[in-house]
């Protein structure tokens, strides 16, 4: 049938060079040459591009179908006439419509329009949540200026009284302690006796409290020589 067609075309009158727009709409792969005297014969690379090209697309883009696509499209054009291939050759509308009619671009322009409905509904969702979106951003920006204030600065304080127990019973500050309360044992001693000697306490009280006293601080020495030891190991 393509035989029979491109034979009639051939006996047709041939169009003047003229007659073909050079700023034509339609893509340069379908559109004949300055040189040629009769429209581009429509191949079936020709007939894809045709099909699939739409009349707003750069002169230079270029479009690619897979062969069953092709042959659907070209199945379709075999049966049109010449006057209605040169029909969407001249006629834009024409050509608009026979695009707009290929499944393939129907496929195509509904799930365009299925995503951009999708768009809209999502777009619209968020719309509605914004007055909520607010209220959040609104107590957040309270709790950064009231709550988070205060609870940070009792966040510096636990954190100051970390270190200082920490530095208090650290091994060095242990030791220097029992140091600290060995003096104060040691001194209480003394003054203990100075009261024996100055006969202000009786020597059963004397006795009682002294050993104590010396008991105490025989304690603390040790603990203090194995603390000195551990650290020193």
């Amino acid at each position: 049938m393509f035989k029979s067609f491109w034979g009639s075309q051939e006996q047709q009158a041939q169009p003047r060079p003229q007659e073909i727009p050079t700023d034509s709409w339609y893509p340069p792969s379908v559109v004949s040459t300055p040189s040629s005297s009769r429209p581009a014969t429509p191949s079936a690379s020709s007939s894809s591009n045709f099909a699939i090209q739409s009349p707003a697309d750069r002169p230079h883009s270029s479009s690619h179908v897979s062969p069953s696509e092709a042959a659907g499209i070209i199945a379709l054009l075999k049966d049109k006439s010449v006057d209605e291939l040169r029909k969407l050759l001249s006629d834009k509308d024409a050509y608009q419509n026979f695009l707009l009619s290929l499944e393939p671009v129907k496929t195509q322009n509904k799930v365009r329009d299925e995503v951009r409905n999708e768009t809209l509904q999502l777009a619209r969702e968020n719309l509605e949540k914004e007055p909520r979106i607010m209220e959040l951003r609104n107590q957040c920006r309270i709790i950064r200026t009231t709550e988070l204030a205060a609870t940070q600065e009792k966040l510096h304080e636990l954190e100051r009284k970390k270190q200082e127990t920490l530095k208090f019973y650290a091994p060095v500050s242990f030791v220097h302690q029992l140091q600290e309360t060995m003096n104060t044992t040691e001194e209480e001693s003394e003054a203990l006796h100075r009261q024996l000697l100055d006969r202000e306490v009786d020597l059963s009280s004397f006795m009682q409290k002294y050993k104590k006293l010396r008991y105490t601080y025989h304690k603390r020495a040790l603990t203090q020589l194995a603390a000195r030891t551990s650290l020193n190991a």
